[in-house]
């Protein structure tokens, strides 16, 4: 703030200033940066740890939203900051950012507009995004934290979920304990920030002009990038960017009521096998949008591309999800064997109809399945093959197409072995066992 002058003439040349002139100041653009990164980043795994220790639930769904509020303050931090170097890459990936903004309806986009730009042109938006990032959202961050403290007091942490109802809770003070066990923390990740930014400083990109900006493909910054990469898919561009928008803020919107969705009591995440692989299938969608849009930056994504990709992403999480339960978690049991004769007692029991009913249903839908999914894996390594043959050369988005494919072509060719296993088992018909398909079942 002593050298950094918030204007289109002067961002760059101050910023420009600090790096080459400034004592370390190379070093402490670079901390600022980084540490902005890890903050994003470690919010994202606060979330979804969150998540899967089940935080959220009674009494402290307030506190859960008023984390949900903090993040995307967080998030505001990394898009209002990034802009003021004033180079190519924050100027170009900010024009995205805004472009988002203006597709959102006409009421709610105008009211944004106006808070972030201001009165409109480069000068009242860098001293706009200025003003939001070094007064306005530091101070909305300290009445939140204030506020999600306040609620920490009152309920205190939550309980472990090995911890039984019987264990009587040990409550450990805020301070000394608690206060030097933060600053523990705090010291190994500023030594470890401050060791990365000195073995990789940064340098600044080229100064922003009308001119390199046509010579530059725009895009956000990495966490924003997976939410790109969802509107640059074929069905959306053509359904139009609300549209895509639309799907974007129904998923932050599940993610601020979920304590309002999942209302059960129990938190072990040995039983709560849905809620955990729903959890693990976001993770994974995110870091496979991410490393796909910055593989394919200004490409658009045809609908076969991301039902493959994204489908497969999904397909595969939840057999890796279900495998691990059925392994870990006490195995399966065998509902499909033979009922007893027609006319027994136990054969015409409700519960044993509806069991085999259910077991029918998932033999149909597995089967449906891994058509579908072998359908994808095929076309889609055969398209992969026919492009590199056509252009000559392997790209690193055609290796990616290729490699995905055959991956699901892997999974269904294993995976349609292990369903006619079951199914041959159930029957008595096999004619060798096959450990490796039967570890974690129940005897």
């Amino acid at each position: 703030m002593l050298y950094y002058v918030p204007g289109p003439t002067q961002a760059y040349t101050t910023t420009q200033y600090i790096f080459q002139n400034v004592s370390y100041g190379t070093f402490l653009e670079t901390v600022h940066l980084y540490t902005a990164y890890a903050m994003i980043l470690l919010a994202f795994m606060h979330l979804m740890r969150g998540y899967f220790v089940s935080v959220h639930k009674k009494p402290r769904e307030l506190m859960w939203i008023v984390g949900m509020l903090m993040g995307f303050v967080t998030l505001g931090f990394g898009f209002t900051g990034y802009l003021l170097p004033w180079t190519v890459v924050s100027k170009s990936a900010t024009d995205v950012g805004m472009g988002m903004i203006s597709a959102l309806p006409s009421q709610v986009s105008s009211f944004l507009t106006f808070l972030i730009v201001g009165s409109g042109g480069d000068a009242g938006e860098l001293l706009r995004f200025y003003d939001l990032h070094v007064v306005v959202l530091p101070a909305v961050l300290l009445a939140l934290l204030a506020v999600k403290m306040y609620m920490l007091e009152t309920h205190g942490v939550a309980e472990p979920v090995t911890t039984s109802a019987s264990t009587k809770r040990k409550l450990i003070p805020i301070f000394p304990d608690v206060t030097f066990y933060l600053l523990e923390l705090a010291a190994f990740f500023g030594s470890a920030m401050l060791l990365i930014s000195i073995i990789f400083p940064l340098s600044l990109p080229p100064e922003y002009s009308a001119t390199a900006a046509a010579q530059f493909t725009a895009q956000p910054d990495w966490y924003f990038l997976w939410i790109y990469q969802i509107l640059k898919i074929q069905a959306f561009e053509t359904l139009g960017l609300p549209v895509a928008l639309s799907v974007v803020t129904l998923i932050f919107i599940v993610l601020i009521i979920l304590p309002f969705i999942d209302r059960g009591e129990t938190k072990s995440i040995a039983k709560r096998m849905r809620y955990v692989t729903l959890g693990l299938i976001f993770v994974a969608e995110v870091v496979v949008l991410t490393v796909w849009g910055r593989l394919t930056p200004g490409q658009e994504i045809s609908n076969e591309q991301a039902v493959l990709v994204l489908g497969g992403t999904a397909l595969l999480v939840t057999l890796a999800s279900v495998g691990a339960y059925r392994l870990v978690f006490g195995g399966i049991s065998k509902i499909t064997q033979a009922p007893p004769p027609s006319g027994g007692p136990l054969a015409n029991t409700p519960s044993v109809q509806t069991r085999l009913r259910s077991a029918s249903l998932w033999t149909a839908g597995s089967f449906v399945g891994l058509l579908v999914l072998g359908t994808f894996g095929i076309s889609g390594a055969i398209g992969a093959l026919a492009s590199m043959l056509a252009v000559g050369m392997i790209s690193s988005a055609l290796l990616f197409s290729l490699v995905a494919s055959l991956v699901l072509i892997s999974v269904t060719v294993g995976g349609t072995a292990y369903l006619l296993y079951r199914l041959d088992l159930s029957t008595g018909a096999i004619k060798k066992r096959v450990r490796a398909f039967e570890v974690g079942w129940k005897k």
